[in-house]
């Protein structure tokens, strides 16, 4: 797994992060409050996954939830959390999507974001990707 980690992130930012038993996201961010919410309960990589979206929000000077900010957010938190040396590592041994995403603690969601975007660079992606 790759070296960031969102919770250091978020308190070199000075962002404050709690956990609630929300309904409707995994998180929200409240840039009135430099505030995170991240739903209780999640397991570690969905926690880890939103908490790097909410951040991608916060350090892109996000304040509304509208589609091309959740993009930007979500190019965000895979580039951040997926790092190449690991993928190249995992994908020696596996082309399959769900592994590759729970081998480097990611949401495939993430996984698959980040496989997106370095298509879009130019990168040479022989996996499997879903």
């Amino acid at each position: 797994m790759g070296t960031y980690d969102p919770y250091e992130h978020a308190a070199q930012l000075g962002i404050n992060v709690v956990h609630r038993p929300i309904r409707t996201a995994n998180g929200f961010w409240y840039p009135d409050h430099n505030l995170i919410v991240i739903r209780s309960g999640m397991r570690a990589v969905h926690d880890r996954s939103a908490l790097a979206h909410e951040i991608g929000h916060a350090v892109l000077g996000h304040r509304d939830d509208r589609p091309k900010h959740e993009t930007q957010a979500d190019r965000y938190a895979a580039l951040h959390l997926i790092d190449d040396d690991d993928v190249a590592r995992v994908c020696a041994w596996t082309q399959d999507s769900a592994k590759i995403a729970a081998e480097l603690g990611v949401s495939g969601k993430l996984w698959r974001v980040w496989a997106n975007v370095r298509r879009q660079q130019g990168g040479d992606l022989d996996q499997g990707v879903a």
